[in-house]
C-alpha cells in the first residue's frame, strides 16, 4: 500500500519537473465565472482532503494500538507524517490568504 502511494507522488513530481523543463503546462482551471471552479469550492475540497488523511492516519494509529497484525509502525508513521505535512500546508495557505485580505482592506479607496 505504501509503496503505491509513493510511487504516484514520484510519478507526479517527475510529472511536474518535465512540465517545468518544457515550459509545456496544462492550462489551469479558470477560478469564477460561468463553466469555472469556485474558489470556496476548491478550498473546501482541499480542507476535506486534510481531514480525511488526518482520519485515516488516526484510524491507522488506532489499528496500531490495538494489535492489527496488518499495520506496520513504518505505514503509521508516515501515515502521520503525510497528515501533518498537508496540515501544515493548509495552514500555511490560510496564513497567507488572511495577508492578502488585510493588504487589500488596508488599500486606501
Amino acid at each position: 500500500m505504501i509503496e503505491t502511494e509513493i510511487s504516484k507522488v514520484l510519478s507526479q513530481m517527475r510529472e511536474l519537473s518535465t512540465e517545468l523543463r518544457t515550459g509545456t503546462t496544462a492550462p489551469a482551471p479558470a477560478l469564477g465565472g460561468t463553466g469555472g471552479t469556485q474558489f470556496n469550492d476548491v478550498l473546501r475540497n482541499a480542507i476535506d482532503s486534510v481531514s480525511e488523511q488526518q482520519a485515516a492516519a488516526q484510524s491507522l494509529v488506532t489499528r496500531f494500538e490495538s494489535g492489527a497484525p496488518d499495520v506496520s509502525i513504518a505505514e503509521v508513521m508516515v501515515s502521520m507524517q503525510k497528515a501533518s505535512l498537508s496540515f501544515q500546508a493548509m495552514n500555511e495557505v490560510r496564513n497567507r490568504l488572511v495577508d492578502a485580505y488585510q493588504q487589500v482592506m488596508n488599500m486606501p479607496i
